[in-house]
């Protein structure tokens, strides 16, 4: 009996899976709403007869549930960093000449729209889905699994069989314009106020904590980037197309380009035609297309190599400007920030823009009581771009630029090659200290819980905090009668500062906040000397010889350590427990390549490049991106560059196959 029962049900859940895609994904409908209504309440019986054959993923359970939860945070297995944008012509041709230098071909793109939403990534296990996280930082994201279940456009299961066992799939949730109009309607004939826009709505649905109102929000879902170890094609083109097969919302508007001018075509068109989409978009995207190329093409600290966003004009529009503050910044830079009579563009109601720097205040002309045209930057940041001289006023005078640091006092220091003015006051200047502070403690260095930037100012205040050290001087008695201050968030500080201490090597280097030392940055560094001994006596000429550390960062890591205020507080750190040695590279570590300088280029098979470059590490060698006299070794796999293979022929030297490599190292 229960075989037969649980059979019923299985049917029905396939059955209504089957018609939710057909009419949700395909547009498709086969089934009138009533059948599709009777079908649904049918399973619910069952299934509230039957709770042992309860199910998360049946289409009963898209509806959601009021039970309010706080979102979890959770680590990304892929980090999922943002793009690149531009606005012009010449850039996505830059973008172009970059990618082919670094493949040495040229690539085929893949052209997608940009859709206006908010990113997506959601993992299935066996072709069922297990989990979905907002972009977040990037490195962490909300898990918001069971506000995503209710968005009918997304497969809970998967259809087929051949899809990998494990695999992420990344997408932008958005609201259609109909939708939207529709939530707007009710809410005015309710009284209620009216929501600005699709994107804002869409985002602000997605972070409800009651699902079951999420589920009224009738969100959408175009999915569009597929990751994992076992993807079945090389092609990103064809991923997305085995993707479909299995029941995802895939556009049909993405398009292969086989050059530039193709990408070009492809954006003038849809420049056009955007405003008959039924739900908005802001760009194009470009990618390359293969996904082999992709991971030879890597990633910046911010964005992927391998793809760029081209965006389409942002709304602009004048107001007056009333004043001009400087902000200094924690690396010292002074920031030149326009008090705007306050003006409404793209959804939100802006009173603050940012000028760049001297140049751009003497470029634009701009003057205190100006009409300024005011546009958000990528639709985020608001910047002034422009004057309407013929409003000006005849007594208008010139801005003069400030020559000391508002904060501190301290004269100015401009570089040649530097467009920004900078306070030298580094260890005194209050918003450096502070902002070194907060960069510390960021999730993406020390990742210290409990502590904001308004605890930072009043512990800094309280003469509490001088410098990143002091965090580990901190104790619970001295904390608690501060004000806003209770045991509670004063425990969560003392624990959050305590566990920082096992942070790993690379992530402390990067929180140490040496200039030009990105996270990506600081990983290559950490993985290659091993410990902050090493590096501190490392010369310039060693460090130019990592891979991607060019002579301006190695300038500055010198530089950082040959202050002895900085050696200092390095022995400071060692003294509270904090580990300055990177364990990944110990463990395992040989001296088989000791003095040997190999380079990679080509597709691998057994391992990846990132792979590769590790073992050279570990294994006492270095790794250059660039062949020279002093290169001992050529790592050549399939399809290397050929201006590389000439480069190496020309100089003699010895190349390799991956399989010489490995018996090399023992594997």
């Amino acid at each position: 009996m229960n075989k037969t029962i649980e059979q019923n049900i299985q049917e029905l859940r396939e059955k209504l899976a089957h018609h939710n895609h057909l009419y949700y994904v395909e547009s498709n409908p086969q089934l009138s709403d009533y059948d599709y209504d009777m079908m649904m309440k049918e399973l619910q019986v069952l299934e509230n007869q039957h709770p042992d054959f309860f199910d998360p993923n049946s289409p009963t359970q898209r509806v959601g549930s009021d039970i309010n939860k706080e979102f979890e945070q959770v680590q990304h297995k892929y980090d999922m960093l943002s793009l690149s944008n531009t606005y012009n012509e010449g850039e996505l041709r830059d973008f172009d000449q970059r990618v082919k230098k670094l493949i040495s071909e040229d690539p085929i793109y893949v052209c997608e729209l940009k859709f206006d939403g908010t990113a997506i990534g959601i993992t299935y296990e066996n072709g069922v889905f297990k989990q979905a996280v907002t972009r977040g930082d990037g490195a962490f994201g909300d898990d918001v699994s069971n506000n995503v279940r209710t968005i009918k456009s997304i497969p809970l299961k998967l259809k087929g069989n051949d899809f990998p066992e494990e695999f992420e799939i990344r997408g932008e949730i958005f609201m259609s314009k109909k939708v939207f109009a529709d939530l707007n309607e009710q809410r005015v004939s309710a009284g209620e106020a009216a929501y600005i826009n699709p994107r804002n709505t869409a985002s602000g649905s997605l972070k409800l904590q009651n699902s079951a109102e999420v589920s009224k929000r009738r969100l959408d879902c175009y999915l569009y980037y597929m990751l994992g170890e076992n993807l079945p094609e090389d092609s990103h083109t064809e991923n997305l197309k085995n993707a479909k097969k299995w029941g995802f919302k895939i556009s049909e508007h993405g398009k292969i380009a086989k050059n530039i001018d193709e990408v070009l075509e492809y954006i003038k068109y849809w420049e056009k035609q955007r405003e008959q989409l039924p739900y908005d978009i802001d760009g194009i995207v470009i990618k390359v297309d293969s996904l082999s190329k992709q991971k030879q093409l890597g990633f910046t600290a911010k964005s992927p190599r391998w793809a760029i966003s081209y965006k389409f004009l942002a709304e602009r529009v004048a107001t007056k400007l009333l004043s001009i503050d400087y902000q200094v910044g924690r690396t010292g830079a002074i920031t030149p920030v326009a008090n705007l009579k306050p003006v409404f563009i793209a959804g939100t109601t802006v009173k603050r823009a940012t000028l760049h720097n001297a140049d751009q205040i003497e470029l634009l002309d701009v003057r205190i009581d100006d009409t300024v045209f005011v546009e958000k930057g990528g639709e985020i940041i608001p910047k002034v771009v422009g004057v309407d001289k013929d409003a000006r006023a005849e007594s208008s005078q010139k801005v003069v630029y400030i020559t000391q640091c508002p904060e501190c006092g301290s004269k100015l220091i401009r570089e040649e090659d530097e467009a920004k003015h900078y306070c030298p006051n580094e260890y005194a200047c209050p918003p450096q200290i502070k902002g070194k502070i907060e960069h510390f403690i960021s999730r993406k260095a020390m990742n210290i819980d409990g502590i904001g930037a308004e605890t930072i100012d009043l512990l800094f205040e309280k003469n509490m905090l001088s410098d990143i050290s002091d965090l580990y001087e901190l104790k619970k008695d001295q904390l608690m009668p501060l004000e806003r201050m209770g045991e509670k968030s004063a425990d969560n500080i003392i624990k959050g500062v305590q566990e920082s201490k096992s942070v790993p090597f690379y992530k402390l280097l990067y929180a140490l906040g040496i200039r030009y030392v990105g996270a990506t940055v600081a990983k290559k560094l950490a993985v290659s000397v091993g410990n902050i001994d090493a590096l501190a006596n490392a010369k310039v000429e060693e460090l130019i010889e990592i891979d991607e550390i060019g002579e301006r960062i190695a300038e500055t890591v010198v530089e950082y350590f040959n202050l002895e205020r900085n050696r200092v507080l390095i022995e400071k750190l060692k003294q509270h427990g904090l580990s300055f040695i990177n364990e990944e590279s110990e463990e395992g570590k040989t001296d088989i390549l000791k003095g040997l300088s190999i380079v990679i280029s080509g597709v691998f098979e057994k391992y990846s490049r990132d792979e590769l470059k590790e073992m050279i590490s570990k294994n006492g060698g270095k790794n250059t991106s660039s062949i020279s006299k002093k290169t001992d070794y050529v790592l050549a796999g399939d399809k290397m560059g050929p201006s590389k293979l000439e480069k190496a022929n020309k100089l003699g030297l010895k190349i390799i196959t991956e399989d010489d490599f490995l018996q090399m190292i023992g594997l």
